[in-house]
């Protein structure tokens, strides 16, 4: 049997998924043992291994009994219960670690995987200001883009396609030399050999395909994974009679945004606008 490897720093739900599982193979359990010590199915002992499922206060006693630790997995369960990170974002990242391309489409702000970290931080820092995350979760928020970031770099890289609105590029965030050295970032990454990057300009109007981030993978199998979120909830979608139809509509808003060549000079121009 495969065993998905899953980088407990990408996420709280990952760190307790992985605690699970050293635990339990330490005890010598299988998940079907731990199942029955749990009441749980092995199927949802699987999907919290892989942090897929985030682990309820429920499930967390349970483990603190069956293996006699005292409270550990209880803490452990509020550390994902208070996280930064939307539900099915967790699941989404592990396949992003996976897949072979990537189309992004952002809106308002550079997407993630794109932006530098004094960008990234500037953002997060906002969030604190208006009280919707607290420092902790900022913190939690940059560690997890850098860890995310860091994939891209990985041999054979993904192809990634990126469509930004152009309230991405226009929209200022952390200071001139803040955004400077993030659009120095855009430039550079457009340069890249596995990289196409286009800007959706505002003339589209209602042409435009999504009014929501998405994302959306093609996997080694060549199956297909898409990803959306609004403000409160992420939404992780596998079935492809549902994803095929969100690439379709990523193809349509590519054929309406600039050319990669169009969108650099674009975005070189505000970059002059800068110091």
């Amino acid at each position: 049997m495969n065993k998905l490897e899953l980088d407990p720093d990408s996420s709280p739900a990952a760190a307790f998924g992985a605690f699970l599982r050293t635990t339990r193979e330490a005890r010598g359990w299988t998940q079907d043992d731990l199942s029955e010590a749990t009441g749980y199915s092995s199927k949802h002992v699987s999907a919290v291994e892989t942090g897929r499922r985030p682990p309820t206060l429920r499930l967390a006693l349970r483990l603190d009994t069956a293996f006699g630790t005292d409270g550990v997995f209880k803490r452990r369960a509020g550390d994902v219960k208070y996280t930064a990170l939307l539900e099915g974002f967790a699941e989404y990242v592990s396949q992003e670690r996976r897949a072979v391309e990537l189309r992004l489409f952002d809106l308002g702000i550079v997407p993630g995987l794109l932006q530098t970290k004094e960008y990234a931080t500037a953002i997060a820092a906002g969030a604190v200001r208006r009280g919707s995350i607290s420092p902790e979760q900022a913190n939690e928020r940059v560690k997890v883009l850098a860890s995310r970031q860091a994939q891209l770099r990985r041999e054979p890289s993904p192809l990634v396609h990126v469509v930004m609105d152009e309230s991405c590029i226009r929209r200022p965030v952390g200071g001139p030399s803040v955004m400077a050295a993030q659009l120095d970032h855009l430039i550079a990454f457009a340069e890249l050999p596995h990289t196409v990057l286009q800007v959706a300009p505002y003339a589209i109007g209602e042409n435009r395909s999504f009014d929501l981030p998405v994302n959306v993978l093609t996997l080694p199998n060549r199956s297909l994974m898409s990803y959306a979120e609004s403000a409160q909830q992420g939404h992780l979608e596998r079935e492809n009679d549902a994803v095929t139809p969100m690439l379709t509509a990523y193809y349509q808003l590519q054929t309406l945004a600039l050319s990669q060549a169009e969108s650099v000079a674009v975005i070189r121009q505000l970059r002059k606008e800068l110091p």
